[in-house]
């Protein structure tokens, strides 16, 4: 994948991440607020070494080995040695083992400042036990571990006390901001890995850039989602300045780059399978087609399911394979529809045996007669992964059309109509997306252009 791969995945996924962004900060306000606050309050002892000789060097040792004796005292300060006086002074009812989890005793390397922080849910006690544990260490030390070399005299180590513990204004812990930053953060990574195994669960195809993993034929265009397709499928037609009929204007304009060395030009529209959008995407190409002047043929070959009647409303009674039988003649069975050069050939009755049909030689004779008079031929065909007969006219033509509906075809199904259509013989011309948005990361760009001409429209009005 390219960075404009999972660029695109993320603002595909953008809702899911708001989702688990939403969830994680939740969880870390929730965190916050439900951990009992604990307070930290913390007091600092000195060590040094009496000593009565003021020379450098009985100061020097002095120094050394107040150095390294601190490091042993802040082991000691957390023992049963420091905390049961602690514990009897403050009447606290703890153990000497729980009252050492809450107290930590610390020093910098190279210094003789011992650090005694305690943290408790109360302020007061905080600070309370941490001088306590400040006195009874030095109490322990000068009395127990360190004593006079007399009795009534000093011991050789002095541990004073150069910081009391304050009370704490505010808790250290939980920080709550933090918790909920680090619950979104986390979140949001969920988020960003949900969304990517989601895009790699998902096998559909949403965007041109699908299409052209899959194939390496031309994408000849997108065409954008409508929602009342089914109510007015000639959008061309019916509105000719909407987004979604430029789309298929800008499809009629690749799709005249496609055989210019004069070969005629007859077309096969097909799909993987049903509900893709091709007898609409064949309709509205030939209305594109005709509105420029060319002579145009629209023939219904799914003669199985046709739709082509019914779309430009003309009667489908005699059509195509009374032709093919020999039951009318090709000029009596096209109807001239609207005021251009497009010419309609039905389905007609619906035989039997539809393959023979578009495999037999009758059919090469209506092909040649059709190309010969006209401009272009677009056949609708049924879907190549259920029947043969796409298959079997793109190869009497100059090619087949492939139509990948965004959201609904899989790519798997897509892979095995072009390898039946490869092996068939049928070569493709290339490939329309229908279906697509008109906004988000999968949107074909159409419809601002749309917009763009409808706003011109307004602006001469």
């Amino acid at each position: 994948m390219e960075l404009r791969d999972y660029v695109r995945v993320l603002h595909r996924n953008w809702v899911l991440l708001l989702v688990f962004l939403a969830v994680g900060a939740g969880v870390g306000a929730a965190i916050g607020l439900t951990t009992p606050a604990k307070y930290e309050s913390a007091t600092k002892i000195y060590v040094s070494v009496r000593t009565d000789s003021a020379a450098t060097g009985d100061l020097v040792q002095a120094t050394t080995f107040a150095r390294q004796v601190v490091t042993s005292y802040v082991e000691v300060a957390t023992t049963g040695l420091v905390l049961d006086p602690v514990i009897e002074a403050l009447d606290l009812r703890t153990s000497a083992a729980a009252l050492a989890k809450q107290v930590t005793v610390s020093s910098a390397p190279n210094t003789v400042i011992i650090s005694i922080r305690v943290a408790d849910g109360s302020p007061e006690q905080a600070s309370k036990i941490a001088d306590a544990v400040a006195g009874s260490l030095i109490t322990a030390v000068e009395t127990t571990l360190e004593p006079p070399a007399v009795e009534g005299g000093q011991s050789a180590v002095q541990l004073r006390v150069v910081q009391s513990a304050p009370i704490p204004p505010r808790p250290a812990s939980p920080n709550i901001p933090l918790l909920i930053a680090l619950g979104a953060f986390l979140g949001l990574a969920a988020g960003v890995g949900a969304a990517m195994l989601r895009t790699m669960m998902d096998t559909r195809i949403h965007s041109l850039n699908d299409i052209e993993q899959i194939t390496d034929a031309p994408v000849l265009g997108g065409i954008s989602f409508d929602p009342g397709a089914r109510e007015r499928p000639l959008i061309v037609h019916a509105d000719p300045r909407s987004p979604r009929a430029e789309s298929f204007r800008t499809l009629r304009t690749n799709l005249q780059f496609v055989g210019v060395n004069g070969e005629p030009r007859a077309f096969v529209v097909t799909s993987s399978g049903p509900g893709e959008g091709k007898s609409t995407t064949t309709a509205n190409l030939a209305i594109a087609l005709a509105q420029l002047g060319a002579r145009v043929a629209l023939v219904d070959g799914d003669l199985r399911l046709p739709r082509v009647a019914s779309y430009m409303d003309v009667d489908g009674t005699i059509g195509l394979t009374d032709v093919l039988v020999g039951r009318v003649e090709l000029a009596d069975a096209l109807q001239k529809w609207g005021t251009g050069k497009l010419f309609v050939l039905p389905a007609g009755t619906l035989p039997p045996n539809p393959s023979e049909l578009l495999g037999s030689a009758a059919m090469d004779h209506v092909l040649n007669s059709l190309t010969k008079h006209f401009d272009y031929v677009l056949f609708d065909a049924p879907p190549l992964l259920l029947v043969t007969d796409a298959a079997l006219v793109a190869k009497k033509t100059q090619g087949a059309i492939m139509v990948a509906a965004s959201g609904r075809t899989k790519k798997q199904q897509l892979e095995a109509a072009v390898r039946t259509l490869e092996t068939a013989g049928g070569p493709l011309v290339g490939v329309v997306v229908t279906m697509l948005p008109e906004k988000g990361p999968d949107s074909s760009g159409y419809g601002q252009y749309g917009q763009y001409g409808t706003a011109l429209v307004d602006a001469d009005a």
